[in-house]
């Protein structure tokens, strides 16, 4: 795979946009150390700008936080200054939520920045979003009837009542997983283990990699039981569904194959077998990609009609607060969204990632 490290930022017309995250989380603290280490001159913030002047501080300092009436103002910004676009409708009471804690006002905030930030790319003032955590817990406070950034960013996706169908996808230096199902209980992630989920989970992965530059994907599919069902003997999904779904998609002209035992098919892609893995259920594909280090991974969503990275890791309540935070899987989704969103416009050059 490609080494993923920071990429010439590129001259095209309108900014990246980084949305700010739970106030009360790490996300505007490696926002900060970001622009500490980098200094990135191609992306804008959108978020609450005491909340961001608070995060400066708290990682020490040593930038000046610009206030911007639009994206627009970017190209303007002096270095070493973070630009800031905070959008309407943000809690006026915000900077009483303490860092550290669930807190109903930070979950609406950042419901309200990734709204406004999916608003800029619609309307052509930004090319791509970059997600800083979220708290699905103060989502829910909030009043947000979405369990994460995925189900959010696919309804306001969506185009009269018609919500595009999406699919998460991790990956790192290593190993790339996508996922049929992702935030929900596992009873009901084995229920929509079906053979339509499977395949249309197979179509977006392999579409989705052809933009990224791979010709012909190699999709490894992970069984849902045990060894793969072992014939049947320990569950019958890979037989009645994921099997099936295989052969459809093989007759797409796609490369997938499997389904291969869950405990042994990520050590096969990381070996160069594969290009990607597809997994049934959220931790059966999550675990591999962070197990081998949440630094360098990146969280995509596959399926958006537009380019979506974020961190691969949480909140982090424990240490909020504290200047701890560690910026590097945020540049890494930084970079990634840069790719991404060149090979998506007429004017960038596709490249491998």
């Amino acid at each position: 795979m490609k080494e993923w490290g920071m990429t010439p930022e590129n001259s095209l017309g309108t900014p990246l946009v980084i949305s700010m995250g739970d106030a009360c989380g790490i996300g505007p603290e490696i926002i900060a150390k970001l622009w500490q280490r980098e200094a990135p001159r191609d992306a804008v913030v959108v978020g609450d700008l005491a909340v961001l002047r608070r995060a400066v501080a708290a990682v020490g300092g040593g930038l000046a936080v610009a206030g911007l009436s639009g994206p627009e103002e970017w190209p303007r910004v002096p270095p070493r200054c973070l630009p800031v676009w905070q959008p309407p409708g943000l809690p006026a009471d915000l900077m009483a939520a303490p860092p550290g804690r669930v807190d109903a006002r930070a979950g609406a905030a950042a419901a309200r920045c990734i709204e406004a930030a999916v608003e800029l790319i619609q309307a052509g003032r930004a090319r791509g979003l970059v997600t800083a955590p979220i708290h699905k817990e103060a989502l829910h406070a909030a009043g947000s009837p979405f369990p994460g950034h995925t189900e959010m960013l696919q309804a306001l996706a969506g185009k009269e009542g018609v919500t595009p169908p999406v699919r998460m996808m991790l990956a790192n230096e290593e190993l790339r997983t996508v996922l049929v199902t992702i935030h929900c209980s596992l009873r009901e992630a084995i229920e929509q283990v079906t053979r339509q989920n499977v395949l249309e989970t197979l179509r977006i992965t392999g579409a989705a990699l052809r933009r990224m530059g791979l010709a012909a994907p190699r999709i490894a599919v992970a069984g849902l039981n045990p060894h793969a069902g072992e014939g049947g003997l320990f569950g019958d999904e890979e037989i009645r569904h994921i099997a099936p779904a295989i052969a459809d998609a093989r007759a797409l002209g796609l490369d997938a194959t499997g389904p291969y035992a869950p405990d042994t098919v990520f050590m096969r892609a990381r070996r160069g077998e594969f290009d990607v893995v597809v997994a049934m259920t959220h931790d059966h594909g999550l675990i591999p990609v962070k197990y081998l280090g949440v630094e360098q991974g990146v969280n995509v969503t596959l399926g958006l009609p537009f380019v979506r990275t974020s961190p691969d890791h949480g909140t982090a309540f424990d240490i909020a607060g504290r200047g701890l935070a560690d910026p590097s899987s945020l540049a890494v989704a930084l970079a990634m969204a840069r790719r991404l969103a060149s090979a998506r416009s007429p004017h960038g050059q596709r490249e491998k990632v």
